[in-house]
């Protein structure tokens, strides 16, 4: 049988190049998105400043101890002391503490050009040296990178104005240095400008002449265990420069381990239906390899040895490409701002090897399903099923259909249930998991919804909608085959694209309950706190007050003491969800912003206070201690103030703004939002808050109109990388489509030359395949709006509390047109091409 696997593939090049490029896609997709799993397991981001240390120490930004290990958005900082104690370990040379901020050239016509400030004795760090002048010495000295100095236009001996804690301050250039775009003060400046005395970034650790730095680096985590602190070599080190590498690298991991489940589900279903079309075609074939003789046995043998043979070639080609698509991924998601430039791709042959796996156990699975029903015809009926084209559906199809759509009832009521801002996190394995059971149930679904369009399509069209639906009826294999990508494709389209806009809704929707100001103070580099007085003070306005984003825990009973690195976070470690953290200056509070007191009052929100969601409250009692986390990992005990009522999902816990703001990256306050008096010229405020600039750079004042939340480029973000994965998803079930139609068309030449050779013009044969292409769109979009809905209405009850999401209703036209349109390319095109044949020569031809 193997023998003649291989002589009988030259005979049906149509039916197995089609299964090749199905295989040979999948296999690169799901290799390509292993590999970007696998990156982001090792989140390696080589340094690009701190390349001369081989030791790096810098904060541990995980939250140790808990479920799942949480990632503190903010920088975690080190005690300055910490260099002295890491210089006296035995192997180290010397050390070198590195303090930065973020800066800008405030004025000039280079005005917002940005850099990162540090402090001189870091310079070693980077190799940097100094190319003209002298280093930064004393107060107001600063040296430039020599490309900053081109781009700004500053010259050795002049004046810069730089923006420096949201204020301008006056800067003379003492010397050019090759770098970066950074710039460097004294270290005592940079401590000011960083705003956090005695603390530093990360400390560069240099070894000694002849020491090993595994041991050095062994020594040098010994003296620190137990502290929430890391210890960094090699590619490791960029995790120092950007924190962000953590969590970005955590979140790299889920969104690949989605993607590529999601492109394995589909890969399964197109690999399947592609095989099962090319192996319906030679039925005939079959049937009488069974008629003379052959056993079940046999019959799958050769069906799954042409497979395999097909799918080694297959596979083998796409091992090359599969780091090239997961780069590519990388490469977008790096654009789309998703994941930190700074992530490499790091994947050895582990994915390529379950890459390789996966396609062959794919190509088996299916390939053993396609010659089950072969195999099991009985000889006196093979015959006769081949002529009408059915297959029977089995039981354990049946089953399994059954089983993942009691999944899909199970995710959609946990999509339900869950939080709006959590929802889609159960709502992306639900739309899998409804998938894969309507795929399996593709024949019965194909032919119900067929059956159901049997009287409109005849009415459209009387001959070719009649003859439309007869050859559907009696080729179900050939029909969902073609219904299936559609099916996938318009599903998952309108899934992911109304997943999407319902989420920013609801996100939307947050924000306007409790937005009640007229006009907000922005910087896109932050403002000053003591600014909000000066704002208060203005003629005109009401009320004023900071608001400072960041995330922060409650801390659980049993994590009451030092977090630690190695702190268990195992079955045991409790459930620390992060929560919203929003940073006020509670005079005005009421007038700016929907938060009410539920208990107590938010005027108390002064000193080492709180006001907690009342569902987080935990049984505590206005004045109680509440031990939180906040962003930067630092452990606070705050008094609880009042409680605050909120959308579940969305709950937001008040600080003062004095308390929060130095436990973020910046240090400053992102916005003022700012209500006015009755009968106030907002225009004229706007106009003279906006002066306020010349003191405090970066300074904007946007009206209601135009106002936003941050989270705004979260959203987009978001909603680009849904599309991206949306368009490789449903781009190769696209390809799919074209694949079987094509397959479909070469397969049915002997079927258009006979209905020529009875008198059917071509224009005839043309609108009854048009009306065809008809049917398959509508049964794949009804079948693919089955799927969206499935998955969105718990999604949206969730989220807007209504079980109809929201979203442009062009969103969902363009599906359904770009669906019909490539149903109709792909059905009309290879069929236009096999009718420019003779009607004679392919009736007596041979057909591949």
């Amino acid at each position: 049988m193997i023998r003649i696997a291989l002589r009988t593939l030259r005979f049906h090049k149509a039916g197995f190049l089609a299964s090749f490029i199905a295989m040979f896609l999948g296999a690169a997709i799901v290799m390509g998105c292993g590999g970007l799993l696998e990156t982001g397991v090792h989140s390696a981001a080589p340094p690009q400043r701190l390349t001369t240390a081989p030791i790096v120490v810098t904060g541990d930004q995980r939250y140790h101890g808990t479920a799942s290990d949480e990632v503190f958005p903010e920088r975690v900082h080190l005690d300055a002391r910490l260099a002295g104690e890491l210089a006296a370990v035995p192997g180290v040379a010397a050390v070198a503490p590195d303090v930065s901020f973020r800066t800008y050239v405030s004025r000039g016509a280079q005005a917002g050009v940005p850099a990162t400030g540090h402090g001189w004795s870091s310079a070693r760090l980077g190799q940097y040296k100094i190319d003209a002048g002298a280093p930064p010495s004393g107060p107001g000295q600063v040296a430039v990178d020599t490309r900053l100095a081109e781009r700004a236009g500053l010259r050795l001996g002049g004046r810069v104005e730089l923006a420096v804690r949201g204020v301008a301050e006056q800067y003379e250039v003492s010397g050019l240095v090759n770098g970066d775009g950074s710039v460097f003060v004294s270290d005592a400046e940079a401590a000011a400008a960083a705003g956090r005395p005695g603390m530093v970034g990360a400390i560069g650790v240099f070894v000694a002449a002849g020491a090993d730095v595994g041991q050095v680096r062994k020594a040098v985590a010994k003296s620190v265990a137990g502290r929430q602190i890391s210890v960094l070599t090699g590619d490791e080190r960029g995790q120092a420069e950007d924190p962000g590498v953590v969590s970005d690298g955590d979140d790299l991991v889920a969104l690949a381990a989605a993607f590529g489940g999601l492109s394995a589900m589909v890969t399964v279903f197109i690999i399947a239906a592609t095989l099962g079309l090319s192996v319906q075609q030679r039925q005939r074939e079959m049937a009488l390899l069974r008629a003379i003789g052959a056993t079940p046995g046999q019959l799958r043998r050769l069906i799954l040895g042409e497979t395999m043979l097909v799918a080694v070639v297959a596979t083998a080609l796409a091992w090359p490409v599969g780091p090239y698509v997961g780069r590519w991924l990388l490469d977008a998601f790096a654009a789309a701002g998703v994941v930190p430039e700074a992530i490499v791709y790091r994947a050895g042959g582990g994915p390529l090897i379950v890459g390789v796996a996966s396609a062959l156990l794919v190509a088996l699975g299916a390939a053993f399903i396609a010659a089950n029903g072969a195999a099991h015809t009985r000889p006196a009926e093979a015959l006769a099923e081949a002529s009408m084209g059915r297959r029977r559906f089995s039981r354990v199809r049946l089953a399994l259909a059954v089983l993942f759509l009691g999944g899909g009832a199970a995710l959609a009521v946990g999509t339900a249930g869950a939080d709006g801002p959590d929802a889609a996190g159960v709502a992306t394995p639900a739309a899998m998991v409804w998938t894969a059971g309507f795929g399996l149930l593709g024949p019965v679904l194909a032919r119900a919804v067929t059956a159901m369009l049997h009287r409109p399509m005849r009415a459209v069209s009387r001959n070719a909608g009649r003859l439309a639906t007869a050859n559907a009826t009696a080729r179900v294999t050939r029909l969902t085959s073609a219904v299936l990508p559609v099916m996938l494709a318009t599903g998952l389209a309108l899934a992911l694209t109304y997943m999407q806009t319902t989420q920013s809704s609801g996100s939307d929707k947050a924000f306007e309950e409790n937005r009640r100001a007229d006009l907000a103070v922005t910087s896109e580099f932050g403002l000053p706190l003591n600014l909000v007085d000066t704002v208060r003070a203005q003629p005109g306005v009401s009320a004023a007050t900071a608001q400072i984003t960041s995330l922060g825990y409650i801390e659980p009973e049993e994590l009451a003491g030092p977090v630690v690195a190695d702190g268990d976070g195992g079955e045991s470690a409790p459930d620390v969800p992060a929560m919203s953290l929003l940073g006020v200056t509670p005079e005005g509070i009421t007038r700016t912003t929907a938060y009410r007191a539920a208990s107590g009052s938010l005027d108390a929100l002064h000193g080492d206070t709180v006001a907690l969601p009342t569902r987080y409250t935990g049984g505590r009692r206005l004045g109680d201690p509440v031990a939180m986390r906040l962003g930067d990992g630092t452990r606070v005990e705050l008094k609880l103030a009042a409680t605050v009522n909120g959308r579940r999902g969305y709950e937001t816990a008040l600080l003062p703004a004095s308390v929060l703001i130095g436990h973020t990256d910046s240090g400053l306050v992102p916005q003022i939002m700012v209500s006015t008096r009755p009968g106030t010229d907002r225009a004229k405020l706007a106009a003279k808050l906006s002066a306020l600039a010349e003191q405090y750079p970066g300074l904007r004042v946007a009206d209601r109109e135009t106002l936003s939340p941050a989270r705004q480029g979260q959203d987009d973000t978001q909603a680009w990388m849904a599309y991206l994965v949306l368009a490789v998803v449903v781009g190769y079930a696209a390809i799919a489509l074209v694949n079987s139609q094509v397959l479909a068309a070469v397969e049915r030449r002997r079927e258009f030359s006979l209905l020529r050779l009875v008198g059917a013009s071509r224009g005839q044969v043309m609108r009854m395949m048009a009306m065809e292409a008809v049917l398959v769109c509508a049964a794949g979009v009804m079948l693919g709006a089955l799927i969206a809905a499935t998955t969105l209405m718990p999604l949206s009850l969730s989220v807007l509390g209504s079980p109809i999401p929201t979203g442009p209703w062009w969103s969902a036209a363009a599906v359904l047109g770009g669906a019909l349109a490539l149903v109709l390319a792909a059905t009309l095109l290879p069929t236009l091409a096999m009718l420019r044949h003779r009607p004679g020569n392919a009736v007596i031809g041979t057909h591949e």
